[in-house]
């Protein structure tokens, strides 16, 4: 599997009949640049391409380090989003639960195999995961055409690091955001998420106003890999349905 931190810029339909705008992070898949990954550098850069296509309030929405750049897009230009999607990330501030160990040393891989893949995107203890691994690999695999290039292994160490660290997303400012917003955020998460552990999200019960919570049962930090389906059709529901 090659690592990827999002996907080049494209322009299609979805299956909730809505366009979307896909990007990656400079110098990553087909985009040129300096790499940058913080997250108001993410955002920016966001920001950057909707007013450059003209584009209206929109979904904005992000996997992992994309996640938590989503939140800190509603926090720099809230007049730009309508919904906020959140997929395998962690909010901002305190966290109750901290990520393990075993992702860290996994992700310093230089190159994954599937049972790598298995222990970081999904739950190896279940067989239905190890499965779902296994045909999400098979997916990716299967496209041979307008493929991202590899990223290189050394960004999850210059990033990451190599051992958890609390709070995994220190920024009381964009907490502050959320506790205020209007606008309807929805996190997609796995039972059994590693780095961003799901329990984070609900020890904030009653504190962020706005927030849904999409948990999958047996999953882990990739539940939109394990469950391509039913994420899709819980996001497609949100966006239809939140205001």
């Amino acid at each position: 599997m090659t690592r990827s931190t999002g996907h080049p810029i494209q322009h299609r339909p979805t299956t909730t009949r809505q366009e979307s705008s896909d990007m990656s992070i400079a110098s990553s898949g087909l985009w040129t640049g300096v790499p940058n990954h913080d997250p108001a550098a993410l955002a920016k850069d966001a920001s950057d391409l909707m007013k450059a296509l003209k584009l209206g309030r929109s979904v904005i929405a992000g996997w992992s380090l994309g996640g938590i750049a989503a939140q800190v897009f509603l926090a720099l230009f809230p007049q730009q989003v309508s919904h906020v999607v959140v997929i395998g990330s962690v909010p901002p501030g305190p966290n109750v639960k901290p990520a393990e160990q075993l992702f860290f040393d996994t992700a310093n891989i230089p190159d994954y195999t599937l049972e790598d893949q298995t222990i970081l995107f999904f739950e190896p203890k279940s067989a239905a995961s190890r499965e779902a691994a296994r045909r999400s690999v098979d997916r990716m695999a299967s496209r041979t055409a307008g493929r991202s290039m590899p990223v290189p292994h050394g960004w999850a160490r210059e990033y990451l690091g190599t051992s958890p660290k609390s709070p995994l997303f220190p920024s009381d400012a964009v907490l502050q955001v959320m506790k205020t917003t209007t606008v309807p955020i929805l996190h997609v998460g796995g039972d059994h998420d590693i780095i961003f552990p799901v329990e984070n999200w609900y020890a904030l019960n009653q504190v962020l106003p706005t927030v849904r919570l999409l948990t999958f049962p047996s999953s882990g930090h990739g539940p939109q890999h394990q469950h391509p389906v039913a994420a899709g059709e819980g996001i497609a529901s949100f966006i239809r349905s939140a205001k």
